[in-house]
Parts: C-alpha cells; structure tokens; sequence
C-alpha cells in the first residue's frame, strides 16, 4: 500500500527519521507538489494542525528541476514565493546524499533555512527542516496529487 501524508503524520519522530535516513536522495524533483507540515508526529494534533498550515501559511512547492529552483506555494491565496536552489549533498541527520532546498543566497526571510529530502515512493518525498544545524519540523511533498 502506498504512504501518503496522513499515515506520515501517525508516525513517531523516531519512524520518520528512520524512513528517511533507510532510502536514497532519489531525483530531483520538477513541477508542482503538495505539501504537508509534520508538526507534532504521532500526536493526535499532527493532522489539525497539518490542515491549518495548509489553509493559511504553506501549501506546497514548485520545482524547476532544469535550473535547480523551487519556489514556495504560500498563503491562502497560493502566492508561489521564497525561492530556494536545489541539489544534492550530504545530509545534517545521517551523512548520506539527499536533495537539499538551499534558502541561504536566495531569500532574506528564509536564510537560515536548509530543507532536506529524499523519496520514500516514486512521486512523494520526506522532508527535514533545518534552522541552521537546528532541526525544526517533518514535511511532506506530493507530486502524485
């Protein structure tokens, strides 16, 4: 059966950095992708406050695998802004290679901001966020939707 974002939300903080770190970087995405903020994993408040990120702060982002940009899909109005590079490097959680969302040279809002991900299913990806070396939250990416 295939994950999606409402089973990553049941999963503990220890079941998603194990899923994470147990698969490859995987491709760099292109095109449009839901997103799903994983704020308190396992809890019985990951979803709402999943669905309230969602309607008013971060929907998703918007890759351009070609020139190694994503663009954020924010706000209720789906404003596509904070642009960050994409590419590949080794991961702050475990070393290994994963696709790294680089907000440092191209916002001023989001510069201490690393993103992390790597593809759990062929079209949806785990996410890991960074303040600096500072892990923040879990987030999803769906290109199957």
């Amino acid at each position: 059966m295939a994950l999606d974002a409402k089973q990553l939300l049941q999963m503990s903080q220890q079941q998603l950095d194990a899923l994470f770190s147990a698969r490859d970087a995987g491709p760099i995405p292109d095109g449009e992708a839901k997103g799903t903020a994983i704020i308190a994993p396992g809890t019985s408040f990951s979803g709402a406050i999943a669905e309230f990120i969602n309607i008013f702060a971060w929907q998703g982002k918007v890759f351009d695998a070609k020139d190694g940009l994503l663009r954020n899909h924010i706000l209720a109005f789906g404003l596509k802004a904070i642009i960050a590079r994409v590419y590949k490097a080794p991961s702050l959680l475990d070393g290994k290679e994963c696709i790294v969302l680089d907000y440092s040279e191209t916002s001023l809002v989001a510069s201490h901001i690393r993103d992390e991900i790597r593809m759990i299913e062929p079209g949806f990806y785990l996410g890991k966020v960074y303040w600096d070396k500072a892990r923040l939250i879990d987030f999803s990416l769906d290109f199957r939707t």
